[in-house]
Order: C-alpha cells, then sequence, then structure tokens
C-alpha cells in the first residue's frame, strides 16, 4: 500500500479566497443544429456556424434500446439533453438542417426550443434519389 504523504501547501491561510475558475470551453452565441433522423434512431450534432462540431446526441445515448430509439418520446428527450448543454456555452440562436425520413424529426426540434433557443431557419436536406434503383434484367431461358 505504500507510506502515506501529507500535502502542504505555503501560502495560503485559513481565510484566503480562490479566484474562480473559468470554464475552458468556448463561447458561442449562434449555431447550426445538424438533426439526422432515420427509422431506428436520432442522432443531434450542433456546431458552430463554421461547421465545427462542439456537442452531440443520440437517443442511444440518452438510454433508450432497441425500437424504443426511434420513437417521438426518445428524440424530444434528446433535444432537451443537448439544449441544456447548449445553454452551459452560452448558445442563444441556431439554424436547423434535417436529414432522414424518421418519426423522430419535429419532435428533437421541439425538444432543443423548449429550453428557450430562437430558431432562424429550418432546411430539409434529405436526400432524394432522382432515377432511383434500376429494373431487374429480364430473365433469360
Amino acid at each position: 500500500m505504500g507510506k502515506k504523504r501529507i500535502v502542504t501547501t505555503e501560502g495560503a491561510t485559513e481565510g484566503s479566497v480562490k479566484a474562480p475558475v473559468v470554464s475552458a470551453k468556448k463561447r458561442v452565441d449562434a449555431g447550426i443544429l445538424f438533426v439526422q433522423s432515420t427509422y431506428n434512431n436520432t442522432k443531434l450534432m450542433l456546431a458552430d456556424k463554421k461547421g465545427n462540431a462542439l456537442m452531440w446526441g443520440s437517443s442511444g445515448g440518452a438510454g433508450f434500446r432497441g425500437a424504443k430509439k426511434g420513437t417521438p418520446f426518445a428524440a424530444v428527450k434528446v433535444g432537451e439533453m443537448l439544449a441544456l448543454k447548449a445553454q452551459n456555452i452560452g448558445l442563444k440562436e441556431i439554424d436547423v438542417i434535417v436529414k432522414g425520413v424518421g418519426s423522430g424529426r419535429e419532435s428533437a426540434i421541439r425538444g432543443f426550443i423548449s429550453r428557450g433557443v430562437i430558431i432562424s431557419s429550418i432546411k430539409d436536406m434529405t436526400p432524394v434519389p432522382f432515377n432511383g434503383p434500376q429494373p431487374k434484367k429480364p430473365r433469360r431461358v
């Protein structure tokens, strides 16, 4: 186990006041919220205006498992959780970019704005195929 050490600090008195610890996180007042909603999961990523990722969250990371990850309720909880983190860095306004066709699209945004963040725009960037899959070739006998 070893010997116990007693650490003493010199110059510190009983009634001295320490300086407040400044957070190392950067302050951001505007950002972009990316929402990716599939049938099985909902993922949110918060970035600054340049597109650098600041924080993220997903339904699976919030503790939901299996079929519950794709529900609107799970998306609301992820949105609220990410909004609380965003308030710590001073976020006030966001642009929203939505991808996917899952049921958590709107719910995630509603959960995020329930904490007092202002939305300036919402864009739907869901990829859509313009000619789709090729048909099967005719059977040769």
